[in-house]
């Protein structure tokens, strides 16, 4: 019997051998958490008061990148060159109303490259700029819950209150709202119940995915569950040391706070009184809290689903925030605090899990990261490079400096402003976008100063460091042609030189009149990627006849109209 035994055993681990080969060569799902306006107040970062368990779970099992950057420090520019791995000057979007397909229309996103190699790739939340979904990009269409913005008496009141309708028609609400609710009563929390409910479904349909999941908050307004607010002594939340434009600084460096000023608690002149900064800096920390909530809640469903040992976990948002810092609020600088934005990447088997790194490193990196770790092929035309080596050694060095840019318009002129960083300094480089000469040029020593309080890049001494890192300066933008613009190029007079043109110059109205995307943003003062009947009938010469279209534009009878029914509609 032993005799007759003994193949049975070889077979049984022959049998074992296969399995085990089969689980190593087991395609790994990507879970991929994109984030609103969240700057690195993380506790896995260092920041001791904000309350972030699940994103420390996160951290636990990955990498900590205390030094990403994202290309623009604005949501749909830095959306698009995370998800299709190119630069702003690549993909031409600069602004809030260009898709990155009119310049790119064949680029293949990250999802689009996953679902290509035979993933399931699906969509939900904020993942490209509200109203700018990419078809391709999913293997189902792409959805968000339907959420009220605001719920508490007191908000809906201000809201409704005739004296805070703004110059444009639009009801403006408080900028914070702090409501007894529970926390699927908001957007994220609705979104995290899908992504919980889908992960389930994935689960048995057996077949390795995508998912992509987008939480709104912490972008303004600031409305969160009381019991995340009651986390919070407002009087131990980070103050800024700064509160002024860097000494020797361009004055165009910064701007006018005008996103924070169209909420009606907000005055629309002057500074940013200290008691109304504490509690929206209080708001904000909330805001943290209750979306870190979220994504416990679709970490919890993965691990219930038995996938978190073979699903590659990456989250980040699409941008830093100020608050406060250098007298600013939100984002649109070029400044550290705008442009450096939480990274977490964490991969089964990867040998630093747990740590943080000072490695470099640009959003467009993700993309060719999550390729490489799960083993797909390098994808064509993506300008970042793979983070994998930082995965496994956290003090691996990829990229010697990490770039960022923004548009600005001085005495003038349109520049582009180019941000070089390296792992001391940060020199911005502000350049005429007609004849592409340096109208200005800023310098800041990130170690002696971290505050970036005084610009000094006028100093003898630091010439050789300027000298170095403008080696590092992009090349010119390219000129609207008509391949990467939707507008005729060459033409004289302001309507000839197409949308991207005037959206370089910084001018976010350009071309709003003829353009119905332009349009639809322009209404959709919530900025949720739909209008609802008062956003519709904002400005209507005729108000019965656009009651009726409503009605008519309202294909999927949902009680609102998207973009895609707004642009379809009209045409």
């Amino acid at each position: 019997m032993g005799i007759l035994m003994r193949p049975l055993g070889f077979l049984t681990l022959g049998l074992f051998a296969v399995a085990a080969h089969a689980a190593e060569t087991k395609p790994m799902n990507v879970l991929f958490f994109a984030v609103d306006d969240l700057r690195p107040e993380i506790n896995a970062s260092g920041n001791k008061v904000i309350k972030t368990p699940n994103l420390d779970r996160i951290a636990a099992r990955g990498t900590t990148f205390d030094r990403a950057y994202c290309q623009q420090a604005v949501c749909s520019p830095s959306r698009s060159s995370l998800m299709t791995g190119r630069r702003p000057d690549a993909t031409r979007v600069w602004d809030l109303e260009t898709h990155f397909r009119t310049a790119l229309p064949d680029a293949v996103t990250v999802a689009q490259h996953f679902k290509n190699h035979g993933y399931h790739s699906q969509g939900m939340g904020k993942i490209f700029h509200g109203g700018y979904d990419d078809a391709p990009s999913w293997s189902v269409p792409w959805q968000t819950p339907k959420s009220p913005q605001y719920v508490s008496p007191a908000a809906l009141k201000l809201q409704s209150d005739p004296a805070n309708i703004d110059n444009k028609g639009r009801a403006r609400g408080p900028a914070v709202e702090e409501a007894d609710v529970p926390d699927d009563t908001y957007t994220d929390g609705k979104t995290a119940r899908l992504a919980a409910k889908t992960l389930g479904e994935l689960k048995r349909a057996g077949k390795p995915f995508f998912l992509a999941v987008g939480m709104a908050k912490p972008h303004l307004p600031f409305v969160a569950p009381k019991k995340y607010w009651d986390l919070y002594d407002p009087a131990k939340i980070y103050v800024p040391a700064y509160q002024k434009l860097p000494a020797g600084g361009p004055e165009f460096a910064g701007h006018n706070n005008g996103e924070l000023k169209s909420y009606a608690d907000v005055p629309n002149q002057g500074k940013i009184g200290e008691d109304l900064a504490r509690r929206l800096r209080h708001g904000y920390y909330a805001a943290i809290s209750y979306m870190d909530a979220q994504v416990g809640h679709v970490l919890d469903a993965l691990e219930k689903e038995g996938l978190a040992g073979n699903t590659v976990i990456v989250l980040w948002g699409d941008h830093g925030w100020q608050l406060g810092e250098h007298g600013l609020w939100h984002k649109h600088t070029n400044f550290e605090v705008a442009v450096r934005a939480p990274l977490i990447i964490s991969a089964p088997g990867q040998k630093a899990a747990g740590r943080r790194s000072l490695s470099l490193a640009e959003f467009i990196d993700v993309y060719p990261t999550l390729a490489d770790v799960c083993g797909l092929p390098k994808p064509k035309d993506v300008e970042g490079v793979s983070l994998k080596p930082v995965l496994d050694d956290a003090a691996a060095s990829v990229r010697p400096v990490a770039i960022s840019q923004y548009p600005r318009t001085d005495a003038g002129k349109s520049l582009m402003g180019y941000s070089i960083r390296d792992d001391r300094w940060r020199l911005t480089l502000w350049r005429d976008r007609k004849d592409n000469t340096i109208h200005a040029t800023e310098l800041y020593d990130e170690v002696g100063d971290p505050h970036e309080t005084v610009n000094v890049s006028a100093k003898p001494e630091h010439a050789e460091v300027i000298a170095k890192l403008s080696k590092f300066l992009p090349p010119p933008i390219a000129p609207a042609t008509d391949k990467n613009t939707s507008a005729p190029a060459g033409k004289k007079g302001k309507k000839g030189k197409g949308k991207a043109e005037d959206a370089a110059k910084g001018d976010p109205k350009a071309g709003a009149t003829k353009d119905r995307g332009a349009m639809f943003d322009g209404r959709d003062t919530n900025k949720d990627g739909k209008l609802n009947k008062e956003e519709f009938m904002l400005h209507q010469k005729d108000p019965e006849q656009a009651a009726k279209n409503f009605v008519k534009f309202d294909k999927d009878m949902s009680g609102d109209v998207n973009r895609a029914e707004y642009v379809s509609s009209g045409k």
